[in-house]
């Protein structure tokens, strides 16, 4: 049994992910993504730098919000925060050729990191857009999912309109740099409802609709 393998029966075991999950952690092996110095140590639960003041996060906390999207093959997916791809891998792994994931990225350097990764895996259902996240993609809109891998004050309004009727949103909410990781619900009446589900750590979102102290003019 190889090193990922062996993370993947540990986040199965613990419960953070399952079996689609798993088989897309199979596509999409974590190594790909990381910066060479670290990626000897890919299949170890931790988060680790990956340049620019950002982080990927550890497996187990990427496998749940995954696992919490409840991805269907065909849907299309807005990711906020691409790092360095293996959230975009991940989840165009488990929407199929159907469907598709976009997935914004507001460091140049890092955005071109995604192109690079995502293709080492041969994904080819991902956009990635260099943007500001936090204001969402409104010219795909609506997504059936979405998800932010930042921490904001609270949930930028543009995305809670881009998110389709029947969507799911994941999103840390709260302090700069700890939050409650929130699922958003919208229902076909439009309703949307929030409820936390995890205490995170997340770097600070970034943008028109993010923390006072971080915002672009």
């Amino acid at each position: 049994m190889d090193e990922n393998e062996r993370m993947i029966l540990y986040l199965l075991q613990s419960g953070d992910i399952d079996g689609r999950v798993a088989n897309a952690m199979r596509k999409a092996k974590r190594e790909y993504f990381l910066p060479q110095e670290f990626a000897s140590r890919a299949y170890i639960d931790l988060p680790f730098p990956i340049g620019f003041g950002q982080t990927i996060s550890a497996p187990s906390l990427v496998g749940y919000m995954t696992r919490m999207l409840r991805l269907e093959e065909g849907v299309k997916v807005l990711e906020v925060g691409s790092g360095s791809g293996w959230q975009a891998a991940l989840i165009g792994a488990m929407v199929g050729e159907k469907g598709h994931v976009y997935t914004i990225e507001r460091i140049p350097e890092l955005a071109e990191m995604t192109r690079e990764n995502i293709t080492k895996v041969g994904l080819k259902n991902a956009t990635v857009i260099e943007g500001d996240g936090s204001e969402g993609l409104d010219g795909e809109a609506p997504f059936d999912r979405i998800i932010v891998s930042a921490g904001a004050p609270d949930i930028p309004k543009p995305l809670t309109d881009q998110l389709k009727r029947g969507g799911r949103m994941i999103i840390p909410v709260g302090h700069m740099f700890w939050q409650d990781l929130m699922l958003v619900e919208k229902d076909e009446a439009g309703v949307v409802r929030s409820n936390a589900v995890l205490p995170v750590m997340f770097v600070p979102l970034v943008g028109r609709f993010a923390h006072p102290e971080q915002k672009k003019e």
